[in-house]
């Protein structure tokens, strides 16, 4: 925590002014209709730093969606390609998998080395245990076969009998493909089906072997600096939590640092619910971005579960005033909503969510809800805004026919977003359940 000459000298941020910059920084008051070629998409992706990769499919995969969001003409061949052909971007690990533009990877050095140092050390009684009887020889021998055949996946080594499930319960050879990823030794080459495909880094990422390590200190600076520029503004906790790679400690001295030299300023922000505004950082220059800022378009977006303007929950309360959950692991019997909830985003506030699941059997997407936050009127224009959000949505994942629900009728999706369905369907209104 930087010391302040005096209170009356940090300037105060309303909750609304906080959001625009965020969501501005990760492209959500731009127009979702413009192109969406791979340049475009590209742009998008190192504007927001990096895009979470997940498993879990019932809609579409989180990666897919969050770009989807941002673009109604994204197609997962999109991704693909700037991945696996143009090698523009590479997936590896921020938070949690993720894809990454290519010209960070310098940055990822120290993660690798960071990798081997744990790996080798403190957590080698654990994880060699999972890589079998010789840990040593299953890692030469999962490294050299790769060598010799080029890009395997986990499942082109042999089982050893034990059932697969979490990552305590992964085969041997699957853990070292993990480590030798995790320590920069392979990289994945591209994704069949949706998995992974580990070749030699030397051949995926060819610069790697030349370049340098950055200092731990040249590391902290740039992924505090890389974190407030993605967050707009934040507060020590929220720019160390962004990527999981500094301190708290590292954190609070970077702060210090970049205020005393005028690359960083102290802003109170304030929270929706009216409580004490918290004591945030901002790069210098925010009123200025702010500013320049135009309004988001009025029209509604279905966001992932793993969008990365919601991703810190407390913040979102803060900011939106959203309380927002994922509930796909939370047993069935305790869940408020539903498996796979979307906050609805319009214009610049979250104002409800729905439950979604895509039939891919039968090319239909069927969702319950919505439930309308406490202050959101649903309004005829307002369910119209929610039915044309959906249109679109079935319309990107394929679906030849969406419905709500409660409704039982069920809409033909447009060919392309933007198109106009045929039929109607009432859109439910909800209240979320107190």
């Amino acid at each position: 925590m930087t010391a302040r000459s005096s209170r009356r000298s940090v300037p105060r941020v309303s909750a609304r002014e906080a959001r625009r910059l965020l969501l501005s920084t990760h492209g959500l008051l731009a127009d979702p209709s413009a192109p969406a070629g791979p340049a475009a998409v590209q742009r998008a992706i190192e504007r927001m730093g990096f895009v979470q990769v997940d498993t879990i499919n019932v809609v579409e995969r989180a990666h897919h969606h969050i770009l989807m969001t941002r673009f109604e003409g994204y197609r997962p061949e999109t991704l693909r390609r700037l991945l696996e052909d143009d090698r523009r971007l590479f997936e590896h690990w921020t938070h949690d998998a993720a894809v990454i533009p290519r010209g960070l990877l310098p940055w990822w050095t120290v993660r690798f080395e960071r990798w081997r140092r744990r790996i080798r050390g403190e957590w080698w009684p654990r994880w060699s245990q999972r890589l079998g009887s010789h840990p040593d020889r299953t890692l030469d021998a999962v490294r050299a076969r790769i060598a010799r055949e080029g890009g395997l996946r986990s499942q082109d080594f042999e089982s050893d009998g034990k059932r697969s499930g979490g990552w305590w319960r992964w085969k041997p050879a699957k853990m070292a493909l993990e480590v030798l990823w995790r320590t920069g030794e392979l990289a994945i080459a591209r994704r069949q089906g949706f998995q992974k495909v580990y070749d030699l880094s030397k051949r995926v990422l060819p610069e790697l072997e030349d370049l340098a390590t950055p200092s731990e200190e040249e590391h902290a600076a740039w992924a505090c600096r890389f974190a407030l520029s993605r967050l707009g503004m934040a507060t020590p906790v929220e720019v160390a939590r962004q990527l999981l790679a500094v301190t708290s400690q590292e954190t609070a001295a970077w702060l210090e640092a970049a205020v005393s030299q005028g690359e960083a300023v102290e802003v109170e922000v304030e929270s929706v619910d009216g409580a004490a505004p918290r004591l945030a950082y901002a790069l210098s220059g925010w009123r200025r971005r702010l500013a320049r800022l135009a309004p988001a378009p009025r029209r509604m977006r279905l966001l992932s579960p793993f969008e990365p303007v919601i991703r810190d929950r407390e913040r979102t309360l803060r900011l939106f005033g959203f309380d927002y959950r994922f509930e796909a692991f939370v047993p069935a019997r305790k869940r408020r909503y539903g498996y796979y909830v979307l906050p609805i985003l319009e214009g610049e506030r979250l104002v409800g969510r729905v439950d979604p699941k895509l039939h891919r059997d039968r090319g239909e997407l069927v969702v319950r809800g919505p439930w309308w936050e406490p202050d959101v009127a649903p309004t005829r224009a307002r369910n119209r805004r929610l039915e044309a959000a959906v249109e679109r949505f079935a319309a990107q994942l394929g679906a030849e026919r969406w419905a709500f629900e409660s409704t039982g009728a069920a809409k033909r999706s447009a060919p392309r977003a933007g198109a106009r369905s045929a039929g109607s369907a009432a859109t439910p209104a909800r209240r979320a359940p107190s």
